[in-house]
């Protein structure tokens, strides 16, 4: 599936339990509610902090990029793929992500939401 500006898309559907998922939503989003699993640069920080992607994102593996709605990540996402990343945006960003049952968890860890 593709984004309409050609970016590769997956639906939370088809992302397994152990995905890599890098979540590109700002602070507070992030802190209100989040996939436990996901990593967190914020997308206005995403250029200075890129190393910390490739040293936590599996050296092979696909790179699953989720924002709020899909937006933002659509565009890390193109930028990724122009760095030589497999990466993919996550069609319909967390909103799909909490629609579909799937965990949301806050800075605490406590359940979450997303706003």
């Amino acid at each position: 599936m593709t984004f309409d500006s050609g970016v590769p898309t997956v639906a939370v559907s088809d992302l397994a339990s152990g995905d890599f998922l890098l979540d590109v939503r700002e602070d507070d989003e992030w802190d209100a509610g989040h996939a436990e699993t996901a990593l967190h640069i914020p997308m206005s920080e995403f250029v200075a902090r890129y190393g910390e992607l490739t040293e936590a994102a599996p050296e092979a593996g696909r790179v699953h990029v989720i924002c709020k709605a899909g937006g933002r990540s659509a565009q890390v996402t193109m930028y990724l793929r122009q760095q030589g990343v497999d990466a993919v945006n996550v069609d319909g960003g967390m909103h799909a992500w909490a629609a579909s049952g799937r965990p949301v968890v806050d800075d605490k860890g406590a359940p979450g939401e997303v706003i």
